[in-house]
């Protein structure tokens, strides 16, 4: 057989597995049976090798659903995207929607370091440098990472329930600033994404926005996070 053509058994099953969409979760026979052509005594055939590996889930009355190792390819396929290539388009989407400096810091021992930022094109702005190291105690962003690290004392038991913190010139009087964690799906710290700029723009009415645009792109980015 040329190697153009591929293996024939490999092609047919892969062709089962396409079969299965968004809408479309789980299938009957027949039903995989019309779309890829093939006879239910094949598709019985390497649903057996399918569901061997985890492939397919059969239930009762010959109903199929995808199993955990398809699960498990995607969760790779997507862990395989270096995270800057996530956060560098979304970190310039968030600044470009409050008009301020997004960010994004990890927590290094008792340190955050800011490993990402995009800043606003406006003259007076809160410039911070990537790779720069600051008090993890201090700021929005060093309160979400001490919260979210199983940190159980009371002050931060309040952010893990709020979901988020403001901090208003704890660390710099001229500076005020607003973050959320960033999770894996099991709940698994990631860093934190941190919009700030000059205390005198962050007024009461401007929060809530803020707050809504930092949600935004943190769910955005959560979606195309695993573990």
């Amino acid at each position: 057989m040329s190697e153009s053509k591929g293996v024939e058994a490999v092609e047919r099953a892969l062709s089962i597995l396409d079969c299965f969409r968004t809408d479309k979760t789980e299938l009957s026979l027949a039903e995989i049976s019309k779309t890829t052509g093939l006879y239910k005594s094949t598709i019985l055939r390497l649903g057996v090798s399918l569901e061997k590996y985890g492939y397919v889930i059969r239930s009762e009355g010959s109903r199929f659903r995808l199993g955990p190792s398809a699960w498990h390819l995607g969760a790779i396929y997507r862990q395989g995207f270096d995270l800057s290539t996530l956060l560098r388009p979304e970190l310039k989407r968030l600044s470009e929607a409050t008009f301020e400096t997004a960010s994004y810091y990890v927590r290094e021992g008792n340190a955050r370091i800011c490993l990402f930022r995009s800043e606003p094109i406006r003259a007076i702005r809160h410039s911070i440098d990537e790779g720069r190291s600051m008090p993890l105690e201090l700021g929005a962003s060093g309160r979400v990472l001490l919260a979210f690290s199983n940190n159980e004392e009371e002050g931060q038991r309040e952010v893990r329930e709020k979901g988020f913190a403001l901090s208003m010139g704890e660390r710099d009087e001229d500076v005020a600033a607003m973050a959320v964690p960033i999770l894996t799906p099991s709940g698994h710290l990631l860093g934190a994404l941190t919009v700030s700029g000059l205390i005198t723009r962050f007024t009461p009415d401007k929060h809530a926005p803020i707050l809504t645009a930092l949600k935004a792109s943190q769910q955005r980015l959560m979606n195309q996070i695993s573990e």
